[in-house]
């Protein structure tokens, strides 16, 4: 979702390859000869959709990848990309529907190369990666079926990673003070000041202030893991498995951008799932109960995490708001966008203050209760 620890402005660090680059660049580092390309978003990094042709007799593999182009600040940290894409092929590997990455022409699954274009010397770790089917969850009306598949899939992919994932490079996940890290909730101080003085900022104050007298002392008592970190609406594609349109059933199909990997805890999996998942519903409160159930069919929650679980969503929602005004003080021309965005969170954020961690809790929970058979009641 970001880069680096502190925000560094895009303008620094995003790439800017021009589709004749990009092309080029897939030929060069690849071996592969690019047929169609077209720029796909992303916030830090460059990504292109990438159609190849293959002649006869060429060593089989995909047609479709995502060219990935790291952004300058994280590419100075090869180690960091290196357990991310590692992550992404070991999950893969245990049946998670997780891209892979194309080897370079030397055998490689990543190759620093310099950027053409801006000032200095700029140089982008470049990845390969295959492109994977679906449409992103912030494109269908979610139901509780796969707001039950996705808590269920958020913990199996933490467990696996947790328990079975030791490639060298994981130390690399120890991120301190990594902005996006569930934990630094009381960064946020430094950046509230994009709010401006109004009900919002109030708000966003008082869960930084609860965050750290309420969750920060209770996080030895949290299990750790390894957390995705970063399970939105736009990061898991799903396809439907039913032809019926009254009641739709879908599955899980993709699962995007590992940028935001970090060591953590289980219950931060949940909480940042249950945020994104409740950003474009109609019925937002609803929406954590299902997910809840989902995540604890693998993973059941500890009394101390399910009572951290209002305090890690909120405080999710405060990162992501927070961060978003910051960003778009330093890019004007970004505004309306981000601040489309910021509009249904911060209706949310003020419902769940308004309505009060124990009304919450309660719907929440009740709802996670009613689940029986690992089926939705």
């Amino acid at each position: 979702m970001s880069s680096g620890n502190n925000c560094q402005p895009q303008s620094l660090t995003k790439p800017a390859l021009s589709e004749k680059e990009a092309t080029e660049l897939v030929d060069r580092v690849f071996g592969l000869k690019v047929s169609g390309i077209r720029p796909l978003p992303s916030y830090d990094d460059q990504n292109f959709h990438v159609r190849v042709s293959r002649n006869k007799g060429v060593a089989e593999g995909a047609d479709e990848y995502v060219l990935k182009i790291t952004n300058s600040e994280d590419s100075q940290e090869p180690d960091l990309i290196e357990a991310q894409t590692q992550a992404m092929m070991f999950l893969s590997a245990e049946g998670f529907p997780s891209a892979t990455p194309c080897l370079t022409k030397d055998g490689n699954i990543m190759s620093l190369e310099a950027g053409d274009t801006g000032p200095g010397n700029k140089k982008y770790m470049v990845r390969l990666l295959t492109y994977l089917p679906g449409m992103p969850v912030a494109k269908i009306a979610t139901n509780a079926q796969i707001l039950y598949e996705i808590g269920k899939l958020a913990a199996s992919l933490d467990k696996a990673l947790s328990e079975k994932f030791h490639h060298p490079s994981v130390k690399s996940l120890h991120r301190g003070q990594f902005i996006w890290n569930l934990a630094n909730v009381p960064l946020l101080d430094q950046y509230v000041y994009a709010l401006g003085q109004n009900k919002y900022r109030e708000v966003v104050e008082q869960v930084i202030e609860q965050f750290k007298g309420k969750v920060i002392p209770k996080l030895s008592s949290f299990r750790a893991c390894i957390n995705h970190g970063d399970l939105n609406d736009h990061n898991i594609l799903v396809d439907s498995s039913s032809a019926s349109l009254e009641n739709p059933q879908y599955r899980v199909s993709g699962i995007l951008d590992f940028g935001d990997m970090s060591y953590g805890y289980y219950v931060f999996e949940v909480a940042i799932a249950i945020m994104y998942m409740m950003i474009e519903s109609p019925d937002p409160l609803s929406v954590g109960g299902h997910v809840l159930a989902g995540f604890e069919s693998v993973v059941p929650l500890t009394e101390e995490e399910r009572g951290a679980l209002f305090l890690l969503v909120s405080g999710r929602f405060s990162q992501s708001l927070v961060i978003a005004a910051h960003t778009a003080l330093l890019y004007p021309e970004n505004k309306e966008y981000l601040m489309i965005t910021a509009k249904t969170g911060w209706k949310h954020l003020m419902t769940m203050s308004e309505v009060g961690q124990e009304a919450v809790e309660k719907t929440w929970f009740e709802t996670a209760a009613a689940y029986t058979n690992g089926a939705p009641a």
